[in-house]
């Protein structure tokens, strides 16, 4: 059987910067066991920081360039929106949940690492939504 491939959805990197240790905690052994997140992750991390935690332009880079060594990036393409919109009919899903969702896919990933989207959903036969804070 291939080795599973994990792709981490923003909502679980920004609990990275949490207050709340359980949930960074957990972040961190995802982040730290994830393979690949997407540009929109990135972009949609960026926005949070600065907007809503108020965060520096250094501070959102160290933590963007942490994040970026650690994982691989999947570039956002046409393909990835034409899947998304596929994805997002056929599993009801918010268009950029699809992205996400589409953006896992394409990279082959197994395993999608996300708070927001239905825990344990399959996508496609290939794609597992995981929510790393049940039972945390």
């Amino acid at each position: 059987m291939p080795e599973s491939k994990a792709f981490i959805d923003t909502n679980i990197l920004l609990y990275l910067l949490s207050a709340d240790t359980d949930k960074a905690n957990q972040a961190e052994m995802v982040l730290q066991a994830g393979d690949m997140i997407s540009v929109q992750v990135l972009n949609e991390f960026t926005n949070v920081a600065r907007r809503k935690l108020k965060m520096s332009w250094d501070e959102t880079n160290e933590v963007l360039g942490l994040i970026r060594s650690i994982c691989r990036t999947e570039s956002l393409t046409v393909e990835t929106h034409d899947k998304g919109r596929i994805v997002a009919e056929r599993y009801q899903l918010s268009v950029y949940d699809a992205m996400i969702v589409a953006s896992a896919l394409l990279g082959n990933c197994t395993i999608l690492y996300s708070e927001d989207m239905q825990h344990n959903l399959l996508i496609d036969d290939q794609l597992r939504i995981s929510n790393p804070f049940i039972n945390s």
